[in-house]
């Protein structure tokens, strides 16, 4: 299956995390990672899946690099019907109004515009136990394995 691993970053903790997703993944499928920054959302192919891996920056919005993004989806009003996604949040819950406002945003944007969201958002918390690679990476098998039967699918 095609995977497109995309982040938005602020201080690169999502661009490491996506990074790591996706040499997770590539033994077992074809995947690309890139920056949201550079991504054309009227480019999107619904025989990829999409895992979108984002931090939350500021007043809970999104970080600098997923604000192009943002702003071209906006502008261009793409159909995202047929199109599969997941998003994986980091954000900090000492933040508690607007902890992982990043990737919840992102999300909304996707689902506006037609995409279907794939599990649960999930998040993690800077101020917790957990590393964001042990989270992420079951979730992220998880995910994929579920995606596998709607990639591709006419909407």
């Amino acid at each position: 299956m095609k995977i497109a691993v995309l982040y938005g970053t602020e201080t690169g903790n999502a661009e490491m995390l996506a990074e790591d997703l996706a040499a997770e993944l590539e033994g077992d499928h074809e995947v690309v990672c890139k920056n949201l920054s550079a991504v054309d959302p009227a480019g999107f192919d619904a025989a990829t899946f999409y895992i979108l891996v984002s931090s939350t920056y500021g007043d809970g919005d999104l970080p600098a690099s997923a604000q192009p993004f943002a702003k071209a989806v906006e502008a261009k009003a793409p159909d995202l019907s047929g199109i599969h996604f997941a998003i994986f949040g980091l954000g900090d819950s000492e933040y508690h109004d607007t902890f992982n406002g990043g990737g919840e945003k992102l999300a909304a944007l996707m689902t506006a515009r037609g995409a279907v969201q794939v599990g649960e958002r999930v998040t993690h918390d800077a101020s917790g136990p957990d590393m964001a690679e042990d989270l992420a990476f079951p979730w992220a098998r998880a995910v994929v394995e579920t995606a596998a039967n709607l990639v591709g699918e006419d909407a």
